[in-house]
């Protein structure tokens, strides 16, 4: 955790804890494997800016229609909320799209953890011809086409010679501020014992008893490494994914995959890396017993996936931006493509 998120987190127990109730509340946080999630405060508030344009951009694309934001909706969770995503010219995509949400507090991105950063990731889709489908200079010839995008990346980078490594680096400052910080959970976790129930703590009892915060831990509650799917029990499956092996070729990471976050986990469904599973009861079930060789009883899952909607935290609230007009220059869409 930063120095900046260690003040805030020492601001935010002093103020939502009574005198007399902060010593609670810091034993508490010291002693969960959990923490708060704190707000991000850029720096760059007009790189922020710029990178919500381009989050939104779907002239990035070759069909001009897919943004960062059909497979990341930030109205739905981070997510699209469909198995696997749909692609350039209605491909299917190959994995699950993982939740955008918090996603500067994991230690990799994709599930197999192939970017190493969020700047990393965001070139990824443009040119990868079942996403955006596009390449990264045709997409620059497309910013560069529209003064208003020129005038901007000048603003920020004082260069009017603009990059794809500007515009990854702008859409992952975006990216970092769109952190889901006060759930109810957090409450709990800086000493407010109403934020949640007795069913939800016994069910966050249950969490940690049984072993799930071996992986499911920190601010995320997952995303700090990568564990093999299906560890006592072998997951069956159709999706082809190999998991961490694609990226690292070493056979001990076959299938395994990079630990979900679980903030704000009620919403970013279906669950696994092939978006099998659509209620976060079945997806609890499964887990205990595939990872840890455990059948629950059914108050358990219950009390489990209570706990699980407590970590819902405020959603990041977006202005949708406007976006420059296209000029004569601009390179037109290709929306319909047949063979």
């Amino acid at each position: 955790m930063s120095a900046t998120a260690t003040g805030w987190l020492l601001t935010a127990v002093a103020e939502t804890s009574s005198e007399g109730s902060t010593d609670h509340a810091s034993e508490r946080l010291a002693n969960e494997p959990v923490q708060p999630i704190a707000p991000y405060q850029s720096e760059h508030p007009e790189k922020v800016e710029l990178g919500k344009k381009l989050f939104f951009e779907p002239r990035l694309s070759r069909s001009g229609f897919i943004s960062c934001n059909s497979c990341h909706n930030l109205s739905r969770g981070g997510t699209d909320n469909l198995p696997t995503s749909i692609g350039h010219n209605w491909q299917e995509g190959p994995i699950n799209s993982p939740t955008v949400l918090n996603a500067g507090l994991h230690m990799a991105q994709f599930w197999d953890g192939r970017a190493a950063t969020l700047q990393e990731q965001a070139a990824g889709p443009i040119d990868n011809p079942m996403e955006m489908a596009y390449t990264h200079t045709l997409a620059i010839e497309v910013l560069r086409s529209i003064p208003a995008y020129v005038d901007m990346f000048e603003a920020v980078y004082a260069t009017r010679d603009i990059g794809i490594d500007h515009v990854t680096d702008a859409i992952a400052e975006f990216e970092e501020t769109l952190v889901t910080p006060n759930s109810r959970f957090d409450q709990w976790l800086r000493g407010d014992d109403s934020a949640i129930t007795a069913d939800e703590l016994a069910g966050y009892e249950t969490f940690k008893s049984i072993g799930c915060v071996a992986c499911h831990y920190g601010e995320a509650l997952g995303g700090k490494d990568f564990h093999r799917m299906g560890l006592v029990h072998e997951y069956l499956t159709e999706n082809p994914s190999q998991g961490r092996f694609e990226a690292t070729g070493e056979e001990r990471d076959r299938f395994s995959f990079k630990v979900p976050s679980l903030r704000n986990v009620e919403r970013t469904y279906p669950y696994f890396h092939d978006g099998a599973v659509w209620t976060l009861a079945e997806a609890t079930e499964i887990m205990a017993y595939l990872q840890l060789g455990r059948e629950l009883p059914q108050a358990d899952i219950d009390n489990m996936v209570a706990f699980m909607r407590t970590l819902t935290g405020e959603q990041p609230q977006i202005t949708l931006p406007q976006l420059p007009p296209s000029t004569e220059n601009t390179p037109q869409p290709v929306p319909f493509e047949r063979e």
